[in-house]
């Protein structure tokens, strides 16, 4: 068995989808990066990117996007689209090849966008203050929730956005340890205690209700967008 949320997990994750066998269901995100689950599918697929991060971030300005956790690449090929550079990255390679697939059947000059880059955000560092956007959804951490929070934050450009997206602690999450469930499952109040008033406007921080690709459940998301001021 592979440890919970590592770069093996995920592989294997992907390698199950490919098969017709995956097994993450609809809460996939994986180590220190996001996954293929219900969040976004791939837009390859004709399948829309996360309702969450569309809301949030369609009347923004484009410019230069961070898509932290990426999986197949529905988020990055949506900002692209909207004419957002971005980076867009995962800690699985199986997972970043199915994302460039995904762009290129999707929109060639949106592929052209998008730098896709593997490493696991558990102990990768983004560029200070180089992103006007950058976005987390779902991510599983094999660090501390706070430390990549506060990592991504970093990230951020004066007058830039952080959008995360996370599970409310509201909806269960079987399959994974307890120790897991705290950084899985979270409130925005948690994630927005993170950040320093003096330098971050809270624009958003609630709950939504999400329907099931299956439309038989309802999932509980957190949501938390902030401007950087200075």
């Amino acid at each position: 068995m592979t440890e919970e949320f590592s770069k093996a997990y995920w592989e294997d994750h992907y390698h199950g989808r490919a098969t017709g066998h995956g097994h993450a269901g609809e809460h996939g995100h994986a180590a220190a990066h996001g996954h293929g689950a219900d969040h976004g599918h791939a837009a390859g697929h004709g399948k829309p990117a996360n309702p969450q991060l569309v809301a949030e971030i369609a009347e923004l300005t484009p410019g230069t996007a961070l898509d932290a956790g990426c999986g197949e690449g529905a988020e990055a090929i949506w900002l692209a689209t909207q004419g957002w550079q971005v980076t867009a990255l995962d800690i699985a390679d199986s997972a970043l090849r199915r994302a460039r697939s995904h762009a290129q059947n999707a929109d060639e000059a949106a592929a052209g966008r998008i730098d896709w880059l593997q490493a696991d955000l558990s102990d990768w560092t983004p560029p200070a203050e180089r992103f006007d956007l950058v976005c987390s959804l779902y991510v599983h951490p094999t660090s501390s929730r706070e430390s990549l929070a506060a990592r991504l934050a970093a990230a951020v450009a004066p007058g830039g956005t952080l959008l995360i997206v996370g599970h409310h602690p509201s909806d269960p999450r079987p399959g994974i340890s307890p120790a897991a469930v705290r950084d899985v499952h979270f409130t925005a109040a948690e994630v927005a205690a993170g950040l320093d008033p003096d330098h971050w406007e809270i624009v958003v921080a609630e709950s939504r209700h999400r329907p099931a690709t299956d439309h038989e459940h309802t999932f509980h998301d957190t949501v938390l967008r902030a401007r950087k001021l200075h």
